[in-house]
Formats: structure tokens, sequence, C-alpha cells
């Protein structure tokens, strides 16, 4: 499996979870810019299908908790969800933000940074998102910018099928069922990258995810003393709300 080099100049990267989530609100712009000011390698977000298919960058599958409006992301077209303020629940000085499409985030940050897009069709798995997102990838030719990954490995496998060359990573959870905790299609279904969360990452060690071959992206670690012990251990990127305590944490270390 390739090495994916090009995603890691330096060991380990920082990926901003939903952008520099802890200050700004998660999966907008405003928070992947903030991301790039402090000096992250990458951001890490969540895709879906707006209604009228096109990929929208929003984590939960309604707007309930991150907007002012209510109803299944599914179920709203783009229009309808560039009504809706993702901003002010966070913070007045975010009011106006609005859900950004997958491509308005490639357009703002793929010059600067790469882009972990985490395939978040859970709750409508024949939608088409996958097929929808490597179009969009290959049609702005950013195949070696972004990093795949999703807790559904069928949506692994439709990537592989429809673009081998794109890398891809499978996401983990220490309380998942045990067949897709410990990835048991991992054989058939192959990626380059897991991205345990940090409990799992704690219980099973480095070791175990490093003797598989894979490049290993721990999520979410906020805490300052995982971070540093992580990063002393040898992971590969650290997936953060606080990507600005990761980088002094590590520019600290040295």
């Amino acid at each position: 499996m390739p090495a994916l080099y090009h995603l890691y100049p330096r060991i380990p990267v920082v990926i901003a979870h939903r952008g520099a989530s802890a200050v700004a609100p998660e999966n907008t712009l405003a928070a992947f810019n903030l991301a790039v000011a402090l000096n992250a390698d990458a951001v890490e977000l969540d895709v879906k299908l707006s209604k009228d298919s096109v990929p929208v960058v929003m984590h939960d599958a309604t707007v309930d908790r991150t907007t002012d409006g209510k109803g299944r992301v599914a179920d709203l077209t783009l229009a309808d969800l560039k009504s809706l303020d993702t901003g002010a629940w966070k913070d007045a000085k975010y009011a106006g933000e609005r859900a950004p499409t997958l491509a308005e985030v490639f357009e703002a940050v793929a010059d600067k940074i790469w882009i972990n897009v985490e395939l978040t069709n859970y709750t409508t798995r024949d939608d088409g998102l996958v097929a929808v997102v490597v179009a969009l990838i290959q049609r702005m030719k950013l195949q070696k910018k972004v990093l795949l990954s999703s807790f559904d490995p069928f949506n692994i496998r439709k990537v592989r099928r429809l673009d081998a060359s794109l890398p891809v990573a499978q996401l983990t959870s220490h309380d998942q069922p045990i067949f897709l905790r410990e990835a048991w299609l991992s054989f058939f279904i192959p990626h380059e990258a897991r991205h345990p969360d940090n409990d799992q990452l704690k219980q099973k060690g480095m070791a175990y995810f490093k003797k598989r071959g894979y490049r290993l992206n721990v999520w979410t670690v906020n805490d300052p003393n995982d971070l540093r012990r992580f990063a002393s251990e040898g992971v590969d990127g650290l997936i953060t709300d606080v990507p600005d305590v990761a980088r002094g944490m590590l520019n600290a270390e040295g």
C-alpha cells in the first residue's frame, strides 16, 4: 500500500477536526481558514448530500444542533441549507456563516493544506454520495490533496472501485460492534490509513496498528498530555479540535 508521503511531510501532522472547531463553528469556512492560520497541516470535515445531490459539509444527519433551522440534511436542498445560519450557535461574531459545499472548501483551502473527507452517509447509505465526491475530486484534480475516510467499510470499497488512486482510511471506535471495531473486512477492503479513537489507541497500543502497515491518525485528541504521549509514541496524525495547542506542543518538543 502507498506510504502517502505527500500527506506526511512531517510526523505527526496536525489535522484540525472539523476545522479549528474549539474556537470557530465546526465545518464552516471560518473554522477551516482559522485552521490554516494556526498552522494545521490538514483539516478533517464531514460530507453528506443535500436533497438535490450537492455534497455539503455538515456532521449531523439533521441541521438542528449547528444551525438556526430544523430538519434532515437529506431532506433540504442546497438553497434551504444556505438560508440557515451555521455560526451564531457558537459565537455571535460568527453569525451569518453558511454551510459550505465541499467544492467551496476545496476552493478555499486545498492549495494550502490537505483535506480528510469523512463520508458520512450513514443514514442514507444508497444515496450516491461516494460517486459524487469522487467525481468532484477528479474534476478539481485534487487526488493528491485528499484522504477519504468512513466508519462504513462499504464506502471505502466504493471509493476503491471508482478510483483506486485515492487514499482511504477506515475509522474505528472502541464502542463499535467488534466486527467494525476490529475492521474484520479490511482483508477484502484494503486501506492505507486507520483512524481509531483515542480510547481505542490506548487500549490496543501503537504497535497493533503499525505492524499492519497503516498510517495511523488518532481522533479526537485535545488533552495536552495525550497529544504529547501519542506524538512521542510515533502516531502519524493528531486529529484535534485545538490545532494551535497541538502545534505549540510539537514545536516546543522539537
